[in-house]
């Protein structure tokens, strides 16, 4: 999942990519700009959402399935592959490496025509508590929305 940032004064590719825990080559492919010469202040570019946060990392093991990771961890098999961009009928290999959605949270990937009563209904709760949850919102089509559970 994706989100927007806006480069800042003093902000290289390294220090944007450190901040967003990937690499400099993923925040190049993301915006389909080669070069490192682009990122400038002021340019608003796309970076992935900050993984440490909501998510847990696991490697993929042979003979795993996405089915058998997401029945293993109680989560949702079709949103384990829409959060790591792929379907279900993709082939997983070993020492590949997914997200696992964190638990007390909940998740939900925007789809076309969403709006921020649609995604209120979704999660039954008031608007101000998915603002105030998620850094961003654009509702545009892909964009992951989390809501912290309040059981503990």
């Amino acid at each position: 999942m994706y989100d927007k940032y806006l480069i800042r004064q003093g902000d290289t590719l390294d220090s944007i990519a450190k901040k967003f825990n990937t690499e400099p080559s993923m925040i190049m492919d993301l915006n389909n700009m080669p070069f490192r010469d682009y990122y400038k202040e002021g340019r608003e570019i796309i970076v992935p959402v900050n993984k440490e946060k909501y998510f847990e990392y696991y490697t993929i093991q042979k003979g795993d399935t996405l089915y058998g990771i997401a029945r293993q961890y109680n989560i949702n098999p079709e949103l384990l592959a829409l959060l790591n961009g792929l379907n279900n009928s993709d082939y997983i290999y070993p020492n590949q490496e997914i997200l696992i959605p964190k638990k007390n949270y909940s998740y939900y990937v925007t789809a076309e025509g969403d709006t921020l009563d649609t995604v209120e209904k979704k999660f039954n709760v008031n608007k101000d508590e998915i603002v105030s949850q998620n850094e961003t919102i654009y509702l545009l089509p892909g964009q992951l929305i989390v809501k912290r559970n309040n059981r503990i």
